[in-house]
């Protein structure tokens, strides 16, 4: 029986994330109401498999394939289709974590993959050099038409399982091997400075919206504020989303108490999600950055913010997006995305869906240089 999880991203960002329900029902109930039962989609496979001259790829490709056409035919705009390879990788990053060796690549001029390893992590204590010339990970065998994704998925694992990694030192010429114990390997969400030449502000740059989100924003201010940071930027620009939960979570970290968004599945009554006591940075003197890339669960904490006036918005409209998908995982690793729902915050006006939010401080950012919205960030601390 697959996994369903509630997904929040743009159309070309389709990410995976937690939370069960039964999708077998929902799947099952929803073919039998169908009349049609893809007869011609059988008879086009068959003179396929018997008469194609040319040798057709795996059942498996073809499979994905048919599904992919599935998914552009439903007129779904943030409907996707995710490869188990894929799939992986993305839910990886949503949930913080995975099972891996701490390493980093990069290709040299004659095509071949290197291998840096983290410092104090596994492959490094493995006795792995920076620029070892992967050849293998387990019986996957690297050449220039390995995809980098394939061999980051044959990397990761269970944590406490040991991955064997073939690679050649050109220093000594020799080809080694090493069984390395994967350890859980942390993906920041959030990442923080302080402002150049201000460090009474620190910047808190949100790249996702992931299970781990909230607690890395407090450990930010945390950090932030041990080295005299007093006001806070929220930097939710090219933030693609995420979790609806974390988005929710993270709201409430700011706010004091009232409804952060409202939501509905086809058929069903209307959810509210609120706060009823404060969060633990809701006193945080905070201003939140976005841009045309500031979307979904990114667009439920700014838009949320803004309406309960706890902080102001600068930069420019947001992408707009105020639809909910389920995320399905199929058998064999891959997953479906689908919209199911729609989200909106009340009393925002206009809302979401017709254009975006729009910042209290409209900051046009030019392709130079200069971070022209984050500037006006300073300014407005300074004023």
């Amino acid at each position: 029986m697959s996994r369903i999880r509630f997904l929040l991203v743009p159309s070309l960002v389709a990410l995976g994330l937690l939370g069960a329900f039964l999708s077998g029902f929902f799947l099952d109930s929803y073919f039998d109401s169908q009349v049609n039962d893809f007869s011609i989609l059988h008879q086009a496979y068959n003179i396929l498999i018997n008469h194609s001259y040319i040798d057709l790829p795996d059942a498996s490709i073809l499979e994905h394939g048919m599904i992919r056409g599935l998914v552009e035919a439903s007129e779904d705009p943030y409907a996707s289709f995710q490869e188990p390879v894929q799939h992986e990788l993305e839910s990886n990053n949503l949930q913080g974590s995975f099972g891996g060796i701490g390493v980093e690549f990069s290709y040299n001029h004659d095509g071949d993959l290197l291998i840096y390893p983290v410092a104090n992590g596994p492959a490094s204590d493995a006795g792995i050099q920076n620029g070892d010339h992967l050849l293998m990970v387990d019986q996957l065998i690297i050449n220039s038409e390995t995809h980098l994704d394939d061999v980051q998925a044959a990397i990761r694992g269970p944590v406490g399982k040991s991955v064997k990694i073939t690679i050649f030192r050109t220093e000594s010429e020799s080809t080694q091997e090493f069984d390395i114990r994967r350890e859980s390997i942390h993906l920041p969400s959030v990442t923080w400075r302080t402002a150049a030449e201000h460090p009474d502000i620190g910047i808190i740059f949100v790249h996702i919206i992931a299970e781990s989100t909230v607690d890395e924003i407090k450990n930010a201010v945390l950090e932030l504020e041990e080295n005299g940071a007093s006001q806070f930027v929220l930097d939710l620009r090219d933030n693609g989303g995420g979790l609806l939960t974390a988005g929710v979570e993270t709201a409430r970290l700011f706010l004091k108490d009232g409804i952060i968004l409202q939501q509905q599945y086809r058929g069903q009554d209307v959810e509210t999600f609120r706060t009823r006591k404060p969060g633990s940075l809701s006193d945080l003197t905070l201003v939140v950055l976005i841009n045309h890339n500031t979307a979904s669960s990114a667009e439920i904490i700014a838009g949320s913010l803004q309406s309960h006036g706890r902080a102001i918005l600068i930069g420019e409209n947001s992408y707009g997006k105020d639809s909910i998908q389920l995320v399905f995982d199929l058998d064999d690793g891959s997953s479906i995305h689908v919209t199911a729902a729609k989200w909106w915050i009340p009393d925002l006006i206009p809302p979401i869906g017709e254009g975006g939010l729009i910042p209290d401080i409209p900051v046009t950012q030019a392709e130079d240089q200069i971070d022209m919205i984050l500037n006006a960030a300073v300014e407005y601390f300074s004023e």
